[in-house]
C-alpha cells in the first residue's frame, strides 16, 4: 500500500518532540556561523555526496527500465553536482542550510525528475537471491549456540556483517563491484571490541532476563543486511514471544529494502507452513514506514506504522543512515537500540572512532 495518507510523528518519541528531537545527529553548522558561508563540516559532507555521484551515475546508466538511461544519467550527474556546488557557494540555496536529510532528498529528487525510480533494483534482486540461499545455514549456526548471551552476540555480529552491504558508501560500492561481500568472513572480520559505542554487554544481560512484548525494527539495506542480519534476529525475538514489526521504506532509495520487496523476501523465507525455520511467524508484521530516503526523520512516519508502534516496548534503529546519521540521540518512551556500522570517515571522525567501527547503543527506560 502506498503511503498516500498524511505522515505523522512516531508516537514513541519523547515529548514534547520540538524540544527533545532533532533528526540529524551531526551538526553541520551552529547559530553563530555565517548563514551565507558554508562551514568546513558542510563542505566536507557536500564533498562526500559529490564523491558518490560516479557510482550512482553508473547504476543509472544501466537502468534498462528508463529510455535514454545513459543520457539521463549524465544529466543527473551534472544537475546534482551543480546543486552541491551551489550549496558550497551559498548554503541557503535549494532549501538549505544542508543537513544529511536535505542532501539525500535533493539527490532523490533529481533522479526521480529524470525518470529513475530504482537504479539499484538489479543489484538488490541479485543480492536478495544470494542471501536467501544462505539463510538456512546462518540460522542453523545461530541455533547451534546453546548459551543465550553468546547466541545473541552472534546475532548482533550478523547484523553488523550484513550492514556492510551498503552501496551508498563510495568506498564500499567500489569494493563490492570488485568481488561482492562474503557474509561469514565479514562476521569474523569485525573490528575488535570495545566498539566506538558499545553497550553490548549490558544488553546481553537484559536479553537473558527481560522479554519485550513488541519490537519495532527500522530496517536498512537489501541482501545480506535484511536477510542474514535482521531476519535471524527477528526470528529469535519471535521465538522468545516478542511480536516483531519490520518497518521498511515506502519508496526505493539506494539499496534500501522497500516495503513491497520485504513482503516478497519474507514470503520466500517462510516454509509451506508459514514458519521461519521452525519458528511461528503469526507475530511477524511488515509495515510501510512512509519513508523514501536512506535516512529518516521520525516526525514523519506512516499512520499505519504509528498505529502499530503505540504499544511497542522496544525500538530498534538499524543501519548508519537511520541509527547514526539520524536518530543516534533520539530519545524514546521505551527501550531502544541503535545498531549500525560506521561506513564514512566523516561519521567515524564525529564519533571519535574508526572506519568500519560498530555502534551498539542501548537505552533502557525504567518501568513506571
Amino acid at each position: 500500500m502506498e503511503s498516500a495518507s498524511e505522515l505523522v510523528p512516531f508516537p514513541l518519541l519523547m515529548t514534547p518532540i520540538e524540544s527533545n528531537y532533532r533528526s540529524c545527529t551531526i551538526p553541520y553548522r551552529f547559530p553563530s556561523d555565517n548563514p551565507k558561508k558554508a562551514t568546513p563540516t558542510e563542505i566536507a559532507w557536500i564533498d562526500l555526496f559529490l564523491s558518490s555521484i560516479p557510482s550512482f551515475k553508473k547504476r543509472a546508466e544501466s537502468d534498462t527500465t528508463v529510455p535514454d538511461a545513459p543520457a539521463r544519467a549524465e544529466k543527473f550527474a551534472q544537475r546534482y553536482s551543480e546543486i552541491l556546488e551551489d550549496l558550497k557557494k551559498d548554503p541557503e540555496n535549494h532549501g538549505g542550510p544542508p543537513d544529511c536529510i536535505l542532501l539525500c532528498r535533493l539527490r532523490e529528487q533529481v533522479l526521480r525528475e529524470l525518470g529513475f525510480r530504482d537504479i539499484f533494483k538489479k543489484v538488490k534482486d541479485e543480492e536478495n537471491a544470494k542471501a536467501i540461499s544462505l539463510f538456512p545455514d546462518v540460522v542453523k549456526l545461530n541455533d547451534s549456540i546453546e548459551d543465550e548471551e553468546k547466541r545473541f552476540e552472534n546475532l548482533a555480529r550478523g547484523i553488523f556483517a550484513g550492514n556492510i552491504f551498503d552501496l551508498g558508501s563510495a568506498a564500499l560500492a567500489e569494493v563490492f563491484s570488485k568481488d561482492g561481500m562474503s557474509f561469514l568472513a565479514s562476521c569474523q572480520n569485525l573490528l575488535p571490541r570495545p566498539w566506538v559505542i558499545d553497550d553490548l554487554d549490558t544488553f546481553k544481560l537484559r536479553w537473558v532476563k527481560k522479554s519485550w512484548k513488541k519490537a519495532i525494527i527500522f530496517v536498512d539495506n537489501s541482501g545480506a543486511d535484511i536477510i542474514l542480519g535482521i531476519m535471524p534476529f527477528a526470528r529469535e525475538l519471535l521465538r522468545r514471544g516478542t511480536q516483531v514489526v519490520l518497518a521498511a521504506n515506502d519508496l526505493p532509495s539506494i539499496n534500501d529494502v522497500t516495503y513491497p520487496e520485504l513482503l516478497e523476501i519474507v514470503s520466500k523465507l517462510k516454509d509451506e507452513h508459514g514458519k521461519l525455520m521452525g519458528v511461528d511467524t503469526s507475530n511477524l508484521l511488515i509495515a510501510n514506514s512512509g519513508n523514501d530516503l536512506p535516512v529518516i526523520d521520525l516526525t514523519s512516519v506512516s499512520q499505519e506504522l504509528a498505529y502499530l508502534a503505540n504499544d511497542a516496548d522496544l525500538v530498534i534503529m538499524e543501519g548508519m543512515g537511520r541509527g547514526i546519521e539520524t536518530n543516534l540521540y533520539a530519545q524514546f518512551k521505551c527501550d531502544s537500540l541503535k545498531i549500525a556500522m560506521v561506513k564514512h570517515p566523516e561519521v567515524a571522525q564525529f564519533l571519535g572512532g574508526r572506519l568500519y567501527d560498530c555502534v551498539f547503543k542501548y537505552m533502557e527506560v525504567s518501568s513506571p
